[in-house]
């Protein structure tokens, strides 16, 4: 299982049933590739889609059902369609339970920076803000460290897409909740030692005292 997977499987553990919920481009897309057994989320895409599946076989692939990250998708039979202003309608009247995204950086208030990269080209933002500022929770999903370098930090240094918004950070490492104390701690993976972490994270760290190994 690569670290992508781990990841994706961790997130997965986290969504309730009934949840609806955005998945940000990239590695949170593969989130609902491992939805629980008997747990029936909602997935619903910026672009206009209501109730996406897995992703299609090889040589499956519709091409007129895609998500806001133009990866092939499906779309469950009480699935719908609809315009982006309805779409945003959902996101920005708070119905939408919790929303994945990808990180270039989080911090230790939670504030987050995903969107932009100075002198880079970079895609630009998307619907991060509306989703960052509508979603009930605000889970991250990325890797811990960039070429070595912490992602993880006591101030983000890159452009603010939100500000106070993160709830939860998953890494390939550790999961780490977002308290008004600070960065808790709550999980770490097999075979990861705190020292591991703590030499992985700009930020402190606070050490859960009912410090878990990371199931997927």
């Amino acid at each position: 299982m690569n670290s992508k997977e781990f990841i994706a499987r961790r997130i997965a553990k986290e969504l309730k049933d009934g949840d609806v919920v955005n998945l940000g481009i990239g590695l949170p897309t593969m989130v609902a590739n491992f939805i629980p057994e008997g747990v029936n989320v909602i997935l619903q895409s910026e672009n206009g889609f209501i109730g996406l599946g897995e992703a299609p076989e090889a040589g499956k692939e519709d091409k007129d059902i895609v998500n806001a990250g133009a990866q092939f998708v499906t779309i469950k039979k009480s699935g719908s369609y609809f315009d982006s202003a309805t779409s945003f309608g959902i996101i920005r009247g708070g119905h939408v339970h919790a929303t994945v995204l990808g990180a270039l950086q989080v911090d230790e208030k939670g504030n987050l920076a995903n969107h932009m990269i100075p002198g880079k080209m970079v895609p630009g933002m998307g619907g991060a803000m509306d989703l960052v500022s509508g979603a009930k929770r605000v889970i991250i999903a990325m890797t811990h460290t960039a070429k070595g370098e912490p992602k993880i930090l006591k101030k983000c240094r890159l452009p603010l897409t939100a500000v106070g918004k993160v709830s939860l950070i998953i890494t390939e490492m550790a999961v780490i909740e977002v308290t008004p104390k600070g960065l808790l701690l709550k999980e770490i993976a097999p075979g990861i030692s705190i020292e591991d972490i703590l030499k992985g994270t700009e930020a402190d760290l606070i050490i859960d005292d009912n410090l878990k190994i990371i199931e997927v």
